[in-house]
């Protein structure tokens, strides 16, 4: 949804769906980089700017505090919540162990339709790459990850995959901010589709492996030099 589009307030709209559809949007703007991590939220800018009012919009930001990527403090609201070095390093290193993992059981229980499935995003996604398109491009890449994992056919894995993926989200979108480094991943995600479609489980989860740990090393390189950065200012 576009950021100057606001949300339905019909009288006839179902509130009980408010929430949740405010927590996308804030999802969605905190991937994408538009309300950064560490940053406060500002109710009253956010109500005006999603048309709504500030009872959905707090029940929105205790969603997403479950989910690990708000931050509440008593008498002083809500803010993205920002991973030290560590958490992120740690949390590469775990989702590419989900990934891993998820691309070897896929192998053994994905359907030709699924991977068809699959095969059409990717093409979509690299067309969203050619034309420079990061958050279509995203928004693909994700859908493709998540088909893989719940081709594994397993609930515990895809429950935690979720739940860590939900809190590195934005960091996955930003690894691509280097065109050399996006450049690579397009390359990782056609040879993805080779390895599922042979299910050749072994090629599939050494190349899962590899790009989710190029994605932490990107992601901590970039960290490293915003801060160098703010240093520089400062």
């Amino acid at each position: 949804m576009p950021s100057h589009l606001k949300l339905s307030t019909a009288p006839d709209a179902d509130r009980s769906t408010l929430p949740a559809t405010v927590a996308t949007r804030l999802r969605e703007m905190i991937t994408e980089g538009e309300l950064a991590a560490g940053a406060r939220l500002n109710e009253r800018a956010l109500c005006e700017r999603l048309g709504v009012s500030r009872t959905p919009l707090r029940e929105a930001f205790r969603l997403l505090a479950a989910e690990g990527l708000v931050a509440i403090e008593p008498n002083r609201g809500a803010q993205v919540v920002a991973l030290s070095d560590e958490d992120v390093r740690q949390s590469f290193e775990v989702m590419s162990g989900l990934e891993a993992l998820s691309g070897e059981l896929a192998c053994r229980h994905i359907t030709e339709d699924e991977i068809a499935e699959i095969r059409a995003l990717t093409f979509e996604m690299l067309a969203c790459h050619a034309r420079k398109d990061l958050p279509a491009y995203y928004r693909l890449n994700r859908q493709i990850h998540d088909l893989i994992n719940l081709a594994a056919r397993n609930r515990i894995l895809t429950q935690t995959y979720q739940t860590l993926n939900t809190r590195i989200q934005n960091l996955r979108f930003r690894s691509n901010f280097d065109r050399a480094k996006w450049d690579q991943a397009c390359r990782d995600h056609a040879e993805m589709v080779e390895a599922l479609a042979a299910r050749d489980a072994v090629r599939l989860t050494a190349i899962l492996r590899t790009h989710l740990t190029h994605k932490g090393e990107s992601v901590l390189e970039a960290l490293h030099e915003q801060q160098s950065e703010r240093a520089r200012a400062s």
